[in-house]
């Protein structure tokens, strides 16, 4: 038998590619969307509602999606970046921060299906474990489905903390508390006071103690914001907790305020026949004038 060149074409490295451009990007895993999206046929046509976290570097999102055949519908949605408009002005990305955004989005989601008085939540975020009860009478509790996406599921992860808050906010989101922080696999035991403490940025008070007795130049340096903002160890929990409150008070987006902006004109006015005859005589007289 002779010898054979094997040719790697693009049929080739076809067969060994992922297949779906979105999971190559890393962006979707289909494999947990399938089953999160997907309603058994005695639904008659209910949406399947997802609770989706997404996390940036500078950014938390919390949003409450459907699907249907021509793509998702987001029936609402809550950012870290307007937590400023509620109280809480710097670490739009801690877990404290993602807390707040998960409570944020829920009071915000029933306010619009006006199940803000029916279900109202955990008021005091003390770190328990808490699941919605339905009422005897009434609508039952609004029903979300956790989408991370491709996010690690870690134990203490971030993502859990917008879970958590969405959840002591008054939404149904089926879970239970071995991912929460303050959980401990080897005695499956949990600890809701050390939940609580993150919840409260605690973690964040301690090396902000820590900074202040080694380093002035440093904690001057890594919480510069804190201190414009004029938050310090001793009053980022009580800022933490107005937040809250005033969420719970009013979760209505904010308007933003329209800038005055001048518009810049490229193109000149149109002229009627008149201006344009004008015009043409101007430039006619303008040339004989020259000549004489």
């Amino acid at each position: 038998m002779g010898f054979v060149k094997v040719v790697k074409n693009k049929a080739y490295f076809k067969r060994f590619q992922t297949k779906f451009r979105r999971r190559r990007e890393g962006k979707t895993d289909y494999f947990a969307r399938k089953r999160l999206i997907n309603q058994a046929g005695n639904k008659y046509n209910t949406p399947k509602n997802r609770l989706v976290v997404r996390i940036t570097n500078r950014d938390v999102i919390a949003q409450i999606v459907y699907s249907k055949i021509d793509g998702d519908i987001v029936m609402c949605a809550a950012y870290a970046h307007e937590l400023p408009e509620f109280g809480l002005k710097n670490g739009l990305t801690n877990y404290a921060a993602c807390y707040a955004t998960g409570l944020l989005l829920a009071r915000r989601m029933l306010k619009q299906l006006k199940l803000d008085t029916a279900y109202e939540g955990q008021k005091e975020a003390d770190g328990e474990v808490y699941h919605v009860e339905e009422n005897e009478e009434g609508p039952a509790p609004f029903r979300a489905n956790l989408d991370i996406g491709l996010a690690r599921a870690s134990t203490g992860a971030r993502i859990f903390g917008v879970l958590k808050g969405a959840v002591d906010g008054g939404l149904d989101v089926p879970h239970s508390e071995k991912r929460f922080a303050g959980y401990d696999n080897d005695s499956n035991e949990y600890d809701a006071d050390l939940h609580r403490s993150m919840i409260f940025a605690t973690h964040v008070k301690e090396y902000m103690e820590h900074l202040q007795e080694q380093d002035e130049d440093m904690y001057a340096k890594q919480f510069a914001l804190y201190v414009k903002n004029n938050v310090d160890a001793d009053n980022i929990e009580e800022t933490i907790e107005k937040c809250h409150a005033n969420i719970r008070a009013n979760p209505d987006r904010k308007p933003v305020a329209k800038k005055d902006v001048k518009k810049v004109k490229y193109n000149k006015d149109r002229l009627s026949k008149e201006q344009r005859y004008a015009k043409v005589q101007q430039r006619k007289s303008a040339f004989l004038a020259k000549q004489a």
